[in-house]
C-alpha cells in the first residue's frame, strides 16, 4: 500500500469547486445534451464506445472553464455552448489516444475502451470525436476560437509524441518534463478558457490573461495527478495506486528522487523505469525513496507555485463571482484528493 500524502489545506477541495459547479449549471445542461446528440452516429460501435467513457463520471473542468471565462467577460450569446462541448469532444479523444498509447487498462475506474473493443476502435471513434468537435466550432463561426482550439490540438499532439519519446527515459530533465505535460495536458486548459474570451472577441490583454490562467492551471493539475499517482488513495482515485510506475512513466517524483538519489538507488530505478523488471515491494520502496527525497512534497509545492501564477493571471480582471469562481478552482485542483 502507497502511503498517503495530505496535499490540500484544512478546505474541503469538494467546497472549492461548488461556485464553478453553481455558475456554469444551466449551461452544462445545455453542453451535456448536445454531447449526447453529437456522439450519436449510424455507426453503432461509435455511440456505444464514446458513451463509454463519456458517461463515466468525468468533471467536464475543461468545457466548465470555457463558460467561465465567457461569464467572466461578459459574454451574452449562447455560441460558448458548442465551443465548451467541443473542448469537452477533444479531451475525450486525447482520453481513448492516451489509453492506447500507454496501454492502460483501466480509465475512471472502469475498463478502458481499448480493452473492451480493442485499439483500433478507440483510436478511430477518438478521430470521430476530434471530427465532431472541429465540425461545432466551423458552426460557431469564429475564426479566433477556431485558431486557438486547432492549435491546441496540434500542440496536444505534440505533447504526446514528446511523451513517447521520453518514456522509460531517466535522463528525462524536470524542463524536458515540464514541456511535455504543457503540451500534453496544459494546451487544452489554456484554449478552453482563451477561447471562452475569444467568443467575445475581447481584447488581447484579457486574451492573454484568460490564456496564462488556464495554461498555468492546467500544468498545476498534472503535476497533483504526477503526485497522486504515488501518494493517493485508490478508492478516490478510481484507480490503482502507482499506474504510472507500472507503466514506466517517467514523471516528476520519479525524475526528482531519481536525482536526489545514490548510485544504488538510481540502479533501482533503472530497474523499474527503464527496464520495466518490477518485483515485489518495488512499489513501496519507490514511494519511501520519494519520501526521502521530498519527490512527492516537491512536486506539490511546484503545483502549488503554477497554481500562484494561474490566480495573478485573473488579477486584471475586476472582481466578481465568476472571478472568485475561477479562483477557487485553482484550489480545488492543487488540494483534491481524487
Amino acid at each position: 500500500m502507497g502511503v498517503v500524502v495530505p496535499i490540500g489545506e484544512a478546505r474541503d477541495p469538494s467546497q472549492s469547486i461548488k461556485p464553478l459547479l453553481d455558475l456554469v449549471a444551466t449551461d452544462m445542461a445545455g453542453i451535456n445534451r448536445l454531447i449526447l446528440d453529437k456522439a450519436i452516429s449510424d455507426v453503432e460501435l461509435i455511440p456505444q464506445l464514446a458513451h463509454h467513457l463519456i458517461d463515466s463520471g468525468g468533471k467536464r473542468l475543461r468545457p466548465m472553464l470555457t463558460i467561465a471565462a465567457a461569464k467572466l467577460v461578459g459574454y451574452d450569446g449562447d455560441s460558448h455552448i458548442r465551443v465548451a462541448a467541443a473542448v469537452e469532444f477533444m479531451h475525450t479523444a486525447t482520453l481513448l489516444h492516451d489509453d492506447v498509447v500507454d496501454e492502460s487498462d483501466e480509465r475512471r475506474g472502469k475498463k478502458a475502451a481499448r480493452i473492451l473493443w480493442g485499439n483500433q476502435a478507440s483510436v478511430l471513434v477518438g478521430d470521430f470525436l476530434l471530427g465532431q468537435a472541429f465540425r461545432m466550432l466551423v458552426d460557431v463561426g469564429s475564426l479566433a476560437v477556431l485558431r486557438i482550439l486547432s492549435n491546441a490540438a496540434a500542440v496536444i499532439a505534440e505533447g504526446e509524441v514528446m511523451q513517447l519519446a521520453a518514456a522509460k527515459n531517466l535522463a528525462t530533465t524536470e524542463d524536458e518534463y515540464l514541456a511535455i505535460i504543457d503540451a500534453k495536458t496544459a494546451a487544452l486548459f489554456s484554449g478552453a478558457a482563451e477561447s471562452g474570451g475569444a467568443i467575445a472577441a475581447r481584447p488581447i490583454e484579457e486574451l492573454t490573461g484568460l490564456k496564462s490562467y488556464g495554461r498555468n492551471l492546467g500544468i498545476a493539475f498534472q503535476l497533483i495527478d504526477d503526485a497522486l499517482d504515488y501518494a493517493g488513495d485508490t478508492k478516490n482515485l478510481g484507480k490503482e495506486i502507482g499506474d504510472d510506475f507500472r507503466e514506466g512513466k517517467v514523471t516528476l517524483p520519479v525524475i526528482l528522487a531519481y536525482r536526489r538519489g545514490n548510485a544504488s538507488e538510481r540502479t533501482f530505478w533503472t530497474r523499474v523505469i527503464s527496464e520495466g523488471d518490477i518485483q515485489e515491494g518495488d512499489l513501496e520502496h519507490a514511494i519511501a525513496l520519494m519520501h526521502q527525497h521530498d519527490a512527492i512534497e516537491t512536486t506539490i509545492a511546484r503545483a502549488r507555485s503554477y497554481g500562484t501564477i494561474a490566480r495573478d493571471a485573473l488579477a486584471i480582471f475586476n472582481d466578481c463571482s465568476e472571478k472568485q469562481a475561477m479562483q477557487d478552482v485553482i484550489a480545488f485542483c492543487i488540494d483534491r484528493a481524487h
